[in-house]
C-alpha cells in the first residue's frame, strides 16, 4: 500500500481498509477452530486491531544474545492474526538495531520504519520495525519496537512463540492462541 500524504488519504485508506475486510471479529467463521478454556482465538479480535498490556515475561534474542527483555510489552491483537509484540525502547538493547531502508504503511497503525538486529557474526535484515509516529487510537506504539519471531528467537512466559504463516506477517504464535492464521495456505481472502 502506497503512503497516504495527507489526513484525508489517511482517512480515505482507513475507510478503504475497513471495507475490504469480511471478517472483523464480530462473529468467528465456520473454520475458526473454536478456543477451550484458556485459549484465545484470532477470530475474536477486532479490526482495527486492539492494543493491550502484556505483563508477561517477553524476551527477544539473536544466537545466544538477548537483545529485548520486559515485562511491560504491548500486544496487538487483530482478526485473523497471533498477535504482534512490541517491547518498550528502554527494555532493548539498542546497541544491537541499527536502521534499515524502506518502510511500509498500515492503514491502522501509519507508517513503519524498519530496523536490523546486528551483532559480531550475526546480522537480521528488516528484522524489526517501530512506528515514530503512530495514527489516532495507536499512540501507545510510539517508544516501541516490534520483532519478526523468524529469524529470531522470541519468548513469552517462557515459551518459545512459532512465528505466523507467510513472510510478511509478524505474529507470535503462543501455546493459548488457536486459529486458523492469516498467512496460511488459501488464506488470501481472509
Amino acid at each position: 500500500m502506497t503512503r497516504p500524504t495527507d489526513r484525508h488519504d489517511k482517512d480515505e485508506a482507513a475507510r478503504r481498509a475497513r471495507a475490504m475486510w469480511r471478517y472483523v471479529g464480530d462473529e468467528r467463521p465456520p473454520f475458526a477452530v473454536a478456543p477451550r478454556a484458556g485459549e484465545e482465538s484470532v477470530w475474536d479480535y477486532p479490526r482495527p486491531p486492539r492494543v493491550v498490556l502484556d505483563a508477561r515475561a517477553v524476551i527477544v534474542g539473536a544466537g545466544a544474545v538477548e537483545v529485548a527483555r520486559t515485562q511491560r510489552a504491548l500486544r496487538v491483537c487483530e482478526t485473523a492474526s497471533p498477535p504482534t509484540f512490541y517491547v518498550p525502547h528502554a527494555d532493548i538493547d539498542a546497541a544491537f538495531l541499527t536502521d534499515a531502508p524502506g518502510e511500509s504503511w498500515c492503514e491502522w497503525k501509519g507508517r513503519a520504519r524498519y530496523l536490523t538486529v546486528a551483532m559480531p557474526g550475526l546480522r537480521f535484515e528488516r528484522s524489526a520495525w517501530c512506528y515514530d509516529e503512530p495514527l489516532p487510537g495507536f499512540e501507545a506504539l510510539r517508544g516501541h519496537v516490534g520483532f519478526y519471531p523468524s529469524p529470531l528467537v522470541c519468548t513469552v512466559g517462557g515459551e518459545r512463540v512459532r512465528p505466523q504463516p507467510g513472510r510478511f506477517y509478524a505474529g507470535w504464535v503462543t501455546p493459548e492462541i488457536v486459529g486458523p492464521f492469516k498467512g496460511e495456505l488459501g488464506s488470501e481472502a481472509w
